[in-house]
């Protein structure tokens, strides 16, 4: 079974921080982390981002 990897760059909800700690956040989680948010959610809850909702493209 091929799991699906959720580009969080690709995501409305994902911004980059000024915090050299914790460059990567997720908007509507309300956190930041060291890695790609996506990935923190994963080893969390063991289930792939439920928020991911991707950008319009131009």
């Amino acid at each position: 079974m091929k799991k699906d990897k959720i580009n969080c760059f690709d995501c409305v909800h994902f911004f980059i921080t000024w915090d050299e700690k914790f460059p990567r956040g997720c908007k509507t989680m309300d956190f930041k982390s060291r890695e790609m948010p996506s990935v923190a959610v994963y080893k969390a809850s063991g289930m792939p981002c439920l928020r991911f909702r991707a950008k319009k493209q131009r």
